[in-house]
């Protein structure tokens, strides 16, 4: 039993002192459904707080590793682009060799021939020349092999260079033909150019999946860490929402029972009274 006096209001405290629970509560359940997060700093969980720190690091550092390898995408993409233009060239510069490997010809078809072939040799150096993205070539025999990024730790994808220029392929900038004879000899050079150049663009394309499968990963993972970084921290909104309803009338209660508490002091005067 409480003791009536008037310089200690028992019930006041305690109803004060449910009320300032209750409003603390309160103030927690609003800051939750202000921000959409029931950990918003390390105050409010250390631990949880902290891992979902280094989670969402990770993924944001993903975004460098996707970026890297869509550079290698375009790379390749470039690179497959020159490939074809090549494979192209070669399949006409065999034609126009086969042509010419006829003796029926006269000297004016033959040496026109003999032109054709050599423009078409000459457009493959430019198109392979021209094989850049962002100033970077896997064809063009600048460089042996160029590393993207492959996960958060800087590990790298590696694509080795697959040089398409005439050297590359078994040619040079002489390569032509001077008679019917060696026009039928050069049939078999560009056959075997041809195949040369289709192998090293197989490999590419291998190169270049590889490339979409593993930026798909990426895209995933990434996916995957934000979804385990929103159960860690994220606010459940139905249930913060109930809460905030039932604080708000608890908090109304409170107020109430203080008011009334706040009164018992009044009620000792009509022990006074005659």
């Amino acid at each position: 039993m409480i003791a009536n006096s008037i310089n200690t209001n028992a019930g006041a405290m305690i109803a004060l002192q449910n009320l300032n629970a209750t409003n603390s509560e309160l103030t927690t359940t609003q800051q939750r459904i202000n921000t959409g997060k029931k950990i918003s700093n390390a105050k409010d969980n250390g631990a949880i707080w902290s891992m979902a720190e280094m989670q969402s690091a990770t993924s944001s550092s993903l975004n460098a590793v996707k970026d890297s390898l869509q550079r290698g995408q375009s790379t390749i993409d470039v690179a497959l682009a020159a490939g074809d233009t090549v494979t192209d060239l070669l399949g006409k510069m065999k034609e126009k060799a086969l042509a010419a490997s006829d003796t029926s010809l006269n000297t004016a078809s033959f040496k026109a021939l003999q032109a054709d072939f050599t423009s078409l040799r000459d457009q493959i150096t430019k198109a392979v020349t021209n094989a850049k993205f962002n100033g970077a070539s896997v064809v063009d025999g600048s460089t042996t092999k160029l590393a993207f990024l492959a996960n958060e730790t800087g590990a790298a994808f590696t694509v080795t260079s697959r040089t398409l220029s005439l050297t590359g392929i078994g040619l040079s900038t002489t390569t032509t033909f001077t008679t019917a004879a060696s026009a039928k000899t050069m049939i078999a050079t560009i056959d075997t150019a041809l195949q040369t150049a289709t192998n090293k663009l197989a490999s590419l394309g291998t190169n270049s999946v590889g490339l979409d499968m593993h930026l798909t990963f990426m895209g995933k993972l990434q996916d995957s860490l934000d979804a385990g970084v929103g159960n860690l921290v994220d606010a459940d909104m139905a249930k913060e929402s109930a809460k905030l309803q039932s604080l708000q009338t608890k908090q109304q209660l409170g107020v109430q029972a203080l008011s009334i508490a706040n009164q018992a002091p009044q009620s000792i005067m009509s022990l006074f009274r005659g």
